[in-house]
Protein backbone atom coordinates (compact mmCIF):
# COMPACT_ATOMS: atom_id res chain seq x y z
CA UNK A 1 0.00 0.00 0.00
CA UNK A 2 2.83 2.37 0.87
CA UNK A 3 4.50 1.78 -2.53
CA UNK A 4 1.23 2.54 -4.34
CA UNK A 5 0.84 5.87 -2.51
CA UNK A 6 4.44 6.85 -3.28
CA UNK A 7 4.04 5.88 -6.94
CA UNK A 8 0.79 7.87 -7.20
CA UNK A 9 2.36 10.97 -5.58
CA UNK A 10 5.41 10.69 -7.84
CA UNK A 11 3.17 10.45 -10.92
CA UNK A 12 1.10 13.47 -9.87
CA UNK A 13 4.26 15.47 -9.16
CA UNK A 14 5.67 14.53 -12.55
CA UNK A 15 2.49 15.57 -14.37
CA UNK A 16 2.37 18.91 -12.54
CA UNK A 17 6.00 19.60 -13.40
CA UNK A 18 5.44 18.59 -17.01
CA UNK A 19 2.51 20.97 -17.48
CA UNK A 20 4.25 23.86 -15.75
CA UNK A 21 7.45 23.59 -17.84
CA UNK A 22 7.86 26.52 -20.25
CA UNK A 23 9.47 25.43 -23.51
CA UNK A 24 11.77 27.63 -25.53
CA UNK A 25 9.50 27.32 -28.56
CA UNK A 26 6.79 29.51 -27.07
CA UNK A 27 6.38 32.63 -29.19
CA UNK A 28 7.35 35.96 -27.75
CA UNK A 29 4.70 38.39 -29.01
CA UNK A 30 6.24 41.12 -31.13
CA UNK A 31 5.73 44.67 -30.03
CA UNK A 32 5.59 47.74 -32.12
CA UNK A 33 8.18 50.19 -30.88
CA UNK A 34 6.15 52.95 -32.51
CA UNK A 35 3.29 52.14 -30.17
CA UNK A 36 5.47 53.20 -27.25
CA UNK A 37 5.62 49.83 -25.55
CA UNK A 38 9.27 50.26 -24.66
CA UNK A 39 12.56 49.13 -26.01
CA UNK A 40 13.27 45.58 -26.98
CA UNK A 41 16.62 43.87 -26.65
CA UNK A 42 18.90 44.80 -29.50
CA UNK A 43 19.93 42.27 -32.11
CA UNK A 44 23.43 41.69 -33.35
CA UNK A 45 24.54 43.53 -36.44
CA UNK A 46 24.11 41.53 -39.59
CA UNK A 47 21.16 39.57 -38.29
CA UNK A 48 18.76 41.19 -40.68
CA UNK A 49 18.29 41.69 -44.36
CA UNK A 50 17.72 45.19 -45.60
CA UNK A 51 16.00 45.85 -48.85
CA UNK A 52 16.88 48.56 -51.35
CA UNK A 53 14.88 51.33 -49.70
CA UNK A 54 16.79 52.05 -46.46
CA UNK A 55 20.53 52.58 -46.75
CA UNK A 56 23.00 51.28 -44.20
CA UNK A 57 23.41 54.79 -42.80
CA UNK A 58 19.66 55.15 -42.26
CA UNK A 59 19.19 51.78 -40.57
CA UNK A 60 17.27 52.19 -37.30
CA UNK A 61 18.96 51.69 -33.97
CA UNK A 62 17.37 49.31 -31.46
CA UNK A 63 14.58 51.11 -29.65
CA UNK A 64 14.00 53.62 -32.45
CA UNK A 65 10.85 53.72 -34.53
CA UNK A 66 10.97 54.00 -38.29
CA UNK A 67 7.22 54.35 -38.69
CA UNK A 68 7.20 57.22 -41.13
CA UNK A 69 5.98 57.59 -44.67
CA UNK A 70 8.47 57.62 -47.49
CA UNK A 71 8.35 61.04 -49.14
CA UNK A 72 5.80 61.05 -51.94
CA UNK A 73 3.16 63.39 -53.26
CA UNK A 74 0.05 63.26 -51.07
CA UNK A 75 -3.08 62.49 -53.04
CA UNK A 76 -6.67 63.00 -51.97
CA UNK A 77 -8.12 60.30 -49.74
CA UNK A 78 -10.07 57.73 -51.75
CA UNK A 79 -13.22 55.84 -50.85
CA UNK A 80 -11.07 53.11 -49.25
CA UNK A 81 -9.55 55.72 -46.96
CA UNK A 82 -6.01 55.07 -48.22
CA UNK A 83 -3.89 57.92 -49.57
CA UNK A 84 -1.72 57.08 -52.56
CA UNK A 85 1.99 56.86 -51.74
CA UNK A 86 4.66 54.62 -50.26
CA UNK A 87 4.66 53.94 -46.51
CA UNK A 88 7.01 52.07 -44.18
CA UNK A 89 5.59 50.30 -41.18
CA UNK A 90 7.43 50.32 -37.87
CA UNK A 91 10.42 48.08 -37.43
CA UNK A 92 8.95 45.39 -35.18
CA UNK A 93 11.34 43.53 -32.89
CA UNK A 94 10.86 39.77 -32.78
CA UNK A 95 12.72 36.96 -31.11
CA UNK A 96 14.81 36.34 -34.24
CA UNK A 97 15.31 39.97 -35.30
CA UNK A 98 13.38 42.97 -36.59
CA UNK A 99 10.73 42.79 -39.30
CA UNK A 100 9.70 45.84 -41.31
CA UNK A 101 7.20 46.15 -44.17
CA UNK A 102 6.78 48.81 -46.85
CA UNK A 103 3.55 49.23 -48.81
CA UNK A 104 2.71 51.15 -51.95
CA UNK A 105 -0.81 52.50 -52.36
CA UNK A 106 -2.17 53.44 -55.79
CA UNK A 107 -5.72 54.47 -56.61
CA UNK A 108 -6.70 53.81 -53.03
CA UNK A 109 -5.52 50.17 -53.06
CA UNK A 110 -2.42 48.45 -51.77
CA UNK A 111 -0.52 47.66 -54.97
CA UNK A 112 2.76 46.38 -53.54
CA UNK A 113 3.99 44.96 -50.24
CA UNK A 114 7.70 44.47 -49.57
CA UNK A 115 9.48 43.14 -46.49
CA UNK A 116 12.42 45.54 -46.31
CA UNK A 117 13.91 44.07 -43.15
CA UNK A 118 13.66 40.53 -41.79
CA UNK A 119 15.90 37.95 -40.08
CA UNK A 120 18.42 36.18 -42.34
CA UNK A 121 21.29 35.45 -39.95
CA UNK A 122 21.05 31.66 -39.90
CA UNK A 123 20.34 29.16 -42.62
CA UNK A 124 17.10 28.30 -40.86
CA UNK A 125 16.00 31.97 -40.96
CA UNK A 126 16.72 32.06 -44.68
CA UNK A 127 14.85 28.80 -45.28
CA UNK A 128 11.77 29.89 -43.33
CA UNK A 129 11.60 33.42 -44.72
CA UNK A 130 12.17 32.32 -48.32
CA UNK A 131 8.66 30.86 -48.33
CA UNK A 132 6.99 32.90 -45.55
CA UNK A 133 7.68 36.45 -46.80
CA UNK A 134 6.26 35.92 -50.34
CA UNK A 135 3.20 34.14 -48.92
CA UNK A 136 2.54 36.95 -46.42
CA UNK A 137 2.89 39.56 -49.19
CA UNK A 138 0.44 37.68 -51.43
CA UNK A 139 -2.07 37.40 -48.59
CA UNK A 140 -1.74 41.11 -47.73
CA UNK A 141 -2.36 42.13 -51.35
CA UNK A 142 -5.39 39.85 -51.58
CA UNK A 143 -6.86 40.98 -48.24
CA UNK A 144 -6.00 44.68 -48.65
CA UNK A 145 -5.55 44.71 -44.87
CA UNK A 146 -3.40 43.27 -42.10
CA UNK A 147 -6.05 40.64 -41.32
CA UNK A 148 -4.14 37.81 -42.93
CA UNK A 149 -3.31 34.25 -41.95
CA UNK A 150 0.03 33.51 -40.35
CA UNK A 151 2.39 31.13 -42.09
CA UNK A 152 2.80 27.79 -40.33
CA UNK A 153 6.38 27.37 -39.19
CA UNK A 154 7.00 31.12 -39.35
CA UNK A 155 4.77 32.33 -36.54
CA UNK A 156 7.24 34.82 -35.07
CA UNK A 157 8.04 36.39 -38.44
CA UNK A 158 4.33 36.41 -39.34
CA UNK A 159 3.43 38.32 -36.18
CA UNK A 160 6.15 40.89 -36.79
CA UNK A 161 5.11 41.22 -40.43
CA UNK A 162 1.44 41.74 -39.55
CA UNK A 163 2.30 44.34 -36.88
CA UNK A 164 4.50 46.32 -39.28
CA UNK A 165 1.94 45.98 -42.08
CA UNK A 166 -0.79 47.39 -39.83
CA UNK A 167 1.43 50.34 -38.96
CA UNK A 168 2.02 51.10 -42.65
CA UNK A 169 -1.72 50.82 -43.38
CA UNK A 170 -2.49 53.17 -40.48
CA UNK A 171 -0.15 55.77 -41.99
CA UNK A 172 -1.75 55.36 -45.41
CA UNK A 173 -5.15 56.24 -43.95
CA UNK A 174 -4.03 59.86 -43.88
Amino acid sequence: MKKIVIALLATISGVVLLFSYRTSTEAIPPTSLAAGTGAEPSTSAGSTRSGSTPSASSAPEAGQSTAQPVPSARQPVTSTGLVDGTYQGPSTSTRWGPVQVQITVGEGKVTDVQAIDYPTESGRDQQINSYAIPRLATEALAAQSAKIDMVSGATVTSRGYITSLQGALDQAKG
